[in-house]
């Protein structure tokens, strides 16, 4: 009987192959469009499960408010790590890292600059899996001046692994001893490393400083030890360590602290959630968003919600071809489940073979989706192996919900009815296909909306006044390698021909900087007039350099020594001063980590806000300082200046006085568009599902409409024949159709809104969702729809007549 039905299915399909290639193209998109965002969510939340024992490993969070700001923070105090394991004996290991930022390394007579390199304790190896192919990993970061590297960075620097025991000469300090070698971490971590700096190199990675955030601390509890628990009882911990500096410092108990309004916690970050729902300040590098997940999980399986129900209206839309087939098999005694079992065989059929296509189409399209996701996914045969017994199984499920409703409805046909030639009611009788197609534009208009809104946030980004200007700003990186010739250096770049000014200083808005400090508007240091802030040291030149317009007062000058304690404040930070005029009045800030030493700074300025960290966040509090900072050179271009000219006339002038260091250089605008990159590809990542949702929803509609047409023949043949034009048979058979997109777009619009003001809300920053969004997405979803009908229903109206009548 099975055989009996694959072949008639085979038959059946062969016979009729426009119907059946438009059936396997739809599935084909639709399930191949699923593929690749499974990939990139299983890709999204594999983050970090490679470590063996990640269930049990946690970051310490520390969440403060104080001085008018509330921060989260991945980053806790020095000796907080050790303490906890004294402390608690829940904890197995603990282990600290601190970002070491950019390095240089030699190698033969140049140094190259490296991104990727931490501070890590000792115990880096007991609580995550790195595994060592060269050396101890119980001891490999125990002595000062000793570094772990990756495979590929021993190959880059000595062309093998083993090398234990060379020597790697870094920032030209002393030299580091290699003590190990790991395997290269894997893509979903958290964090990317390839050089592990022994933390018993810095001094401070030892001081009983609690008042600090300096290190991301991890924590791997026992096994079987409860978390909530554990976290239940940092409270008392913070008052056992932390309240008597906060005394000694502040003057005022924990608990009065705590009682003005302000708080300082510890929590437990699971170390799975980081890479999707970390958004802390310190976080080791830039994370993802759970938010993209369940959105793309959406789309996914909407666009194979899609795909299905086109099946079922191509299926539907050829009925009077399948209705005598099904009369003759009744009349001749097949009951009802046999004809069931029979499309049922090929909706499975065409759904197999949407899916083998799709396999091939998703391998096909990975490359792209890669450039559009920033992703590095590849198939590979143990993901091929895992997937394929799903994909099997999804085979049969969406075959049987893709062709259930065509075998119910041909079915059920009354073989009399059929073989008299009295079908089922027309489209305005087909309520669930009426509905199918709301369904279909519905989820096409959202997405059309969600596009637009997306793009115009970006849009928005990329052209409000941050209050600096980014455009033709170069930023010469690690000029701190020139030591005392980095000032000389500026001046020269100052005096070519085509630079309008040049400011020293590696604290940018574009750069992610981040320097936080509680400032005090006395000396005792009330906490209750306090602000924590942003303390940057710049140069005399930053505010030029940069366009960052003063609101009152005056900039830093060399020519006044009294700068050396001068003080600029921005907008926000004079706010939560209780000065009605801040200028010349007195900030008082710590000096060190244990606050016993207090500088006093004097207010020559208010400068406008300016965004330095992403529109995703408010403007906070910022105090510039004159002090200096050789991290950087930003150099700003006159708009007329020959670029290339200049930029050789610079790296000639950095070569001339560090001949062994590598130039490096980037421009602002291109940094600025980095801090925007993941929604930059949402965007194209919007508009590629959108496309593929409309082109599917719109072989839907094709199927719909010849369906309808199929139905009316007769009566477009007599209508014709009583003097109807082609455009009035145009519009009869169009009308039906356009009523369901404008119903598609009442639904649509409000969903639309509520999404994307829900998305919106994550920015400080954002448009407002005007009514010309929705009647674009909708012009563009009536159009659409217009062209797909257009096509059929000029060819039912420009039919012969005669064909259509001559059987009546």
């Amino acid at each position: 009987m099975f055989i009996n039905y694959l072949k008639t299915a085979f038959r059946n399909l062969l016979k009729n192959k426009g119907f059946t290639t438009l059936n396997v193209l739809g599935l084909t998109l639709g399930i191949a469009t699923c593929l690749l965002i499974v990939f990139y969510v299983l890709d999204e939340l594999s983050y970090d499960r490679y470590n063996e024992k990640a269930d049990r490993i946690y970051r310490i969070n520390n969440e403060i408010k104080f001085g008018g700001n509330e921060k989260v923070y991945a980053a806790s105090p020095a000796p907080t790590a050790l303490a906890m394991k004294n402390d608690f004996p829940e904890i197995e290991q603990v282990v600290r890292l601190q970002n070491a930022g950019r390095i240089r390394v030699k190698k033969g007579s140049q140094y190259i600059q490296e991104d990727h390199a931490v501070y890590a304790d000792s115990s880096l190896f007991a609580v995550f899996t790195l595994p060592m192919i060269d050396g101890d990993a119980a001891n490999a970061l125990r002595d000062p001046h000793s570094v772990v590297i990756t495979e590929r960075t021993a190959k880059k620097y000595f062309n093998r692994t083993n090398v234990v025991g060379q020597m790697l000469l870094i920032d030209e300090g002393d030299p580091y001893k290699i003590t190990g070698v790991i395997r290269d971490l894997p893509t979903q971590s958290h964090f990317q490393f390839d050089f592990f700096l022994s933390l018993s190199t810095l001094p401070y990675s030892r001081e009983q400083a609690w008042l600090t955030n300096n290190f991301n601390t991890y924590i791997l509890l026992k096994p079987g030890a409860d978390p909530t628990r554990l976290e239940a009882k940092f409270s008392g911990f913070i008052r056992k360590y932390m309240g008597p500096q906060v005394l000694d410092v502040l003057h005022i108990t924990f608990d009065a602290f705590e009682q003005s309004g302000n708080y300082y916690r510890f929590s437990l970050f699971p170390l799975t959630r980081i890479h999707l729902q970390s958004n802390s300040v310190d976080d080791l590098a830039p994370n993802g968003n759970i938010e993209y997940i369940y959105i793309f999980s959406a789309i996914a399986l909407f666009i194979l919600l899609i795909a299905c129900i086109n099946f079922m209206n191509l299926s539907t839309a050829r009925s009077a071809n399948r209705a005598r087939e099904v009369g003759v098999r009744k009349v001749l005694g097949s009951p009802r489940k046999y004809l069931i079992a029979q499309f049922l065989t090929e909706s499975v059929i065409v759904t197999m073979a949407g899916a083998a296509l799709a396999v091939v189409v998703a391998w096909a399209l990975l490359p792209l989706f890669n450039i559009l996701s920033g992703k590095e996914l590849t198939v590979n045969y143990h993901l091929f192996r895992q997937l394929l017994p799903i994909l099997l199984v999804f085979v049969v499920i969406i075959g049987c919900l893709a062709g259930s409703y065509p075998a119910l409805f041909l079915s059920a046909f009354q073989p009399i009815e059929v073989l008299k030639g009295k079908l089922a009611s027309g489209f305005k009788g087909g309520r669930l296909r009426s509905f199918l197609v709301v369904f279909q534009f519905t989820i096409s208009l959202f997405l059309i909306t969600s596009t637009l809104v997306v793009y115009q946030q970006i849009k928005y980004i990329q052209s409000r006044d941050l209050g600096y200007n980014r455009d033709h700003v170069l930023i010469v990186q690690n000029t701190e390698t020139l030591g005392s010739k980095a000032s000389s250096f500026k001046q020269e770049i100052k005096q070519l021909s085509g630079v309008d000014n040049a400011t020293l200083t590696s604290a940018l808005p574009t750069a992610d900087y981040g320097n936080w400090t509680a400032l005090f508007e006395d000396r005792a240091l009330d906490q209750k007039r306090a602000v924590h802030s942003q303390r940057w040291s710049v140069d005399e030149d930053y505010l030029g350099t940069l366009g960052i317009k003063l609101k009152t007062g005056r900039n830093f000058s060399r020519q006044m020594p009294t700068d050396s304690s001068a003080v600029i404040i921005n907008e926000a930070a004079a706010k939560l001063l209780s000065y009605a005029d801040p200028l010349n009045k007195q900030l008082y800030a710590p000096g060190d980590n244990f606050l016993k030493k207090i500088n006093t700074y004097h207010i020559i300025g208010v400068i406008k806000d300016f965004n330095f960290r992403s529109l995703r966040e408010n403007v906070t509090p910022m105090a510039l300082i004159l002090d200096e900072d050789r991290g950087a050179l930003s150099v700003r271009i006159h708009a007329g200046a020959n670029i290339p000219a200049l930029m050789a006339q610079i790296s000639d002038k950095w070569k001339g006085l560090s001949p062994n260091q590598e130039f490096a250089y980037s421009f602002m605008e291109q940094d600025f568009d980095g801090l925007y990159r993941a929604e930059q590809r949402i965007g194209k990542i919007f508009i590629s599902f959108s496309s593929l949702a409309i082109l599917i929803a719109c072989l839907g509609l094709f199927g719909l409409v010849a369906y309808a047409a199929e139905q009316r023949t007769r009566e477009i043949g007599i209508r014709k024949v009583l003097g109807a034009g082609t455009s009035t048979i145009v519009k009869m058979l169009s009308r039906d159709f356009i009523k369901l997109v404008l119903l598609a777009i009442l639904i649509a619009s409000p969903l639309a809104w509520l999404a994307m003001h829900k998305w919106l809300e994550g920015f400080a920053y954002r448009i407002d969702i005007s009514l010309w969004i929705f009647i674009i997405a909708g012009l563009i979803a009536l159009l659409i729809a217009l062209l797909t009908v257009s096509f059929q229903t000029i060819r039912a109206a420009v039919a012969n007549p005669v064909k259509s009548l001559k059987t009546e």
